[in-house]
């Protein structure tokens, strides 16, 4: 049972979002938006044959939370040094060693890091589990890292492994 909610959860969400676009809940629209969501998650199951099932949901709401947080920090702070000048920041790239081994996880540090204004995910060694990231204001190296482990990588380990 547990499955078959799991497996509906895409094409409700499909529905929903073909629904809103076309401004209507005609029962024609309800039936081809069905059918359609039906068709394309059945047809995306193929491409993605990696599952995850996320636990601790609320440590997933407070990774959000921070997340949001962080990225409206980060717009501020860019925004100012873009307004002070090119001389007020020094960009740089830092390595940081990462435990995260999910690839769930691993993409979804990928977002969080590059939605933040600031950051870019510039590389990652799975051999050696180095993330590369580039800084635009690269003050303390050792500010980044612990944020980028403690803010990020350790919840996602919760959620993901």
């Amino acid at each position: 049972m547990k499955s078959i909610l799991y497996w509906l959860l895409m094409p409700a969400l499909l529905l929903v979002i073909w629904l809103l676009l076309n401004e209507t809940v005609s029962i024609d629209h309800i039936v081809l938006g069905s059918v359609l969501a039906l068709l394309l998650a059945w047809a995306a199951m193929a491409l993605r044959p990696l599952r995850s099932t996320p636990k601790k949901p609320l440590t997933l709401i407070r990774l959000l939370a921070n997340v949001v947080v962080d990225i409206t920090k980060s717009n501020v702070a860019v925004a100012r040094l873009i307004w002070l000048g090119a001389e007020s920041h020094t960009p740089g790239f830092i390595r940081i060693p990462i435990e995260l081994r999910d690839p769930h996880g691993l993409a979804a540090l990928a977002c969080i890091i590059t939605y933040t204004p600031g950051t870019v995910w510039a590389g990652f060694s799975e051999q050696k589990g180095v993330l590369t990231l580039h800084v635009l204001d690269l003050k303390d190296e050792n500010h980044w890292i612990q944020l980028i482990k403690r803010r990020y990588e350790q919840p996602l380990k919760e959620i993901f492994e």
